[in-house]
């Protein structure tokens, strides 16, 4: 009489069923029905909780209640850790240098401690007007300044345009880094 589907439960769904008592085992094993999971079958007179049902009361007996681990400790003192462990250094920890804010230009807009380059602004500006990228290879941007004499070649000097604007922003302070994230001074 055990096959027979007479048997319902509430669940976050609402009421379902009809379903067979292995099945209610079956979903009380699994964690779907718990102890205080309302049930009702034809016959009774309310719903009860499944704990009160002796047929799924033995279920629950046997059921291991498995329990989520507690969190993993943040830091625990240096006194508690073993002595086998070497403690590596901590450091103040500082933004990375592509999360400051950027102009339109790839300028910094926003004055941060960078390194001091060795390049002159000055001279790169010059560069940059005289020689197609040439500015921007002294700077280190090596792929921009090759595709700028690349362009200013194909296009027999049309394209020199861009190079002549580019020395301007580079003397006029626009571009505040080296093709090395350091800053330049003058």
């Amino acid at each position: 009489m055990n096959d027979v589907a007479n048997w319902y439960y509430v669940g976050s769904l609402g009421q379902l069923g009809p379903l067979t008592l292995e099945q209610l085992g079956e979903l009380a094993e699994g964690g779907v029905i718990e102890r205080t999971t309302f049930v009702w079958k034809p016959g009774m007179t309310d719903w009860i909780q499944a704990s009160m049902v002796s047929d799924l009361a033995a279920i629950f007996d046997t059921q291991i209640n498995y329990q989520t681990p507690p969190p993993s400790p943040v830091a625990a003192p240096a006194s508690a850790q073993p002595s086998s462990f070497a403690q590596a250094p901590v450091y103040a920890q500082q933004p990375p240098m592509n999360s400051y804010p950027v102009n339109s230009v790839g300028a910094y807009t926003q004055p941060f401690r960078a390194p001091t380059s060795d390049r002159s602004r000055m001279a790169a500006g010059v560069l940059q007007l005289i020689i197609p990228g040439g500015g921007r290879i002294y700077l280190g941007y090596t792929a921009l300044g090759v595709i700028q004499m690349f362009f200013t070649v194909a296009t027999c000097g049309i394209i020199h345009i861009w190079s002549v604007v580019d020395g301007i922003f580079i003397l006029s302070g626009k571009v505040n880094l080296d093709g090395y994230g350091r800053r330049m001074m003058d």
